[in-house]
């Protein structure tokens, strides 16, 4: 099977599943809206067989140097899912290749001609895009306007200028370029052919070769290209989000309140000396202050002493949450150390308290 028909059946059979698939991403980079590009490469065109009429020469052939290739496309990307894409575009191109040798019959002679083609394109591109990377494969169909040249023994065979129905095929891969949004390096691969092509040889060949009025050859065209494709309107992907706030350190002091004249620990007492044993290993603690604080409302020994009872009630409660009592400091100080300064038998909740400090 040749080349150009494993090709073709490749392409027809990529769009349609594709389109049955209906999750596309956009254009050869995988963008939505509008895009432009521009690529230039390498361009082989397959020797050309001269089918001579009505009058055949059989063995005729031209060859060709290598060439160059130009071509300019627009399109848009239609994105439906984060990663398959298809563009549909519009395209322009220019082939030129030299003609190093003609053969007529069993005569072969420098040729100093060329062939070069002009042609406008309608292109499908189904697209993949994996992320730093993006191949794609397409079918193409338009118009060409092919010119060949061809001399054979210091005689020119042929110099003329048709319109034919082309196709192609395309495979690329596309590197975006995250410096600049939208925009990505291509580099592709395009089979371009056109339908058989009839030319009129000159009066000169007529002359010597009557009966071949006309030549028929088929055109086959292995293109290499890279170039550059923007898409309009795309913007840079948002900023990474930050980093989660690390969280607060545990406290190293901790104030458990009691009832006036009342050594006994409430619910949110126990719950405030469960905190500060739990976050003890974790600020690596090595010892641990428990004091016992009073109000000024009645004698200085008489607070002196609850205040310690109050110091026990709170060590005794860390103890039994696994804090060992050789490593906690226990005392009271009555009401010499107020919370909140009052005068003298002054009813102040803040003062009665036992302080934990994790050291």
């Amino acid at each position: 099977m040749k080349l150009r028909n494993v090709l073709l059946a490749a392409s027809l059979g990529v769009l349609p599943a594709a389109a049955a698939n209906a999750q596309y991403a956009g254009a050869p980079a995988g963008w939505e809206g509008v895009y432009i590009g521009a690529m230039g490469g390498y361009n082989i065109l397959e020797d050309i067989k001269l089918h001579f009429k009505p009058t055949a020469i059989p063995g005729s052939k031209a060859s060709f140097d290598g060439g160059w290739a130009l071509l300019g496309r627009v399109g848009y990307g239609f994105k439906l899912d984060a990663n398959w894409g298809l563009g549909v575009e519009l395209e322009g191109s220019y082939r030129y290749n030299n003609n190093n040798s003609v053969r007529v019959g069993n005569v072969t002679a420098g040729s100093g001609g060329e062939n070069s083609s002009f042609a406008l394109m309608a292109n499908a591109i189904v697209s993949y895009d994996f992320g730093g990377i993006a191949p794609y494969a397409g079918l193409g169909a338009g118009y060409a306007w092919d010119q060949l040249k061809a001399r054979n023994n210091g005689r020119t065979v042929v110099d003329d200028t048709e319109g034919h129905f082309a196709w192609q095929g395309i495979v690329g891969l596309a590197f975006p370029i995250d410096a600049v949004p939208g925009l990505s390096v291509n580099a592709e691969y395009r089979y371009f052919s056109m339908l058989k092509e009839s030319y009129s040889t000159t009066a000169a060949f007529r002359a010597v070769r009557p009966g071949s009025n006309s030549v028929d050859v088929d055109t086959v065209n292995h293109t290499f290209l890279i170039g550059l494709t923007y898409a309009f309107g795309v913007t840079p992907p948002p900023p990474p989000p930050p980093p989660p706030a690390a969280a607060p350190a545990p406290a190293r002091t901790y104030l458990v309140f009691f009832d006036f004249d009342s050594a006994t620990l409430t619910d949110r007492a126990r719950q405030i000396i469960a905190e500060a044993a739990a976050n003890a290993p974790r600020v690596q603690t090595t010892r641990i202050d428990v004091t016992g604080h009073t109000d000024t409302v009645g004698s200085a020994a008489y607070n002196q002493a609850l205040s310690v009872r109050r110091a026990e009630a709170v060590a005794r409660e860390l103890e039994a949450r696994g804090i060992p009592r050789s490593q906690m400091v226990i005392r009271g100080v009555g009401f010499s150390q107020p919370l909140v300064p009052t005068g003298p038998n002054v009813r102040e909740p803040q003062n009665r308290r036992v302080e934990i400090v994790l050291r």
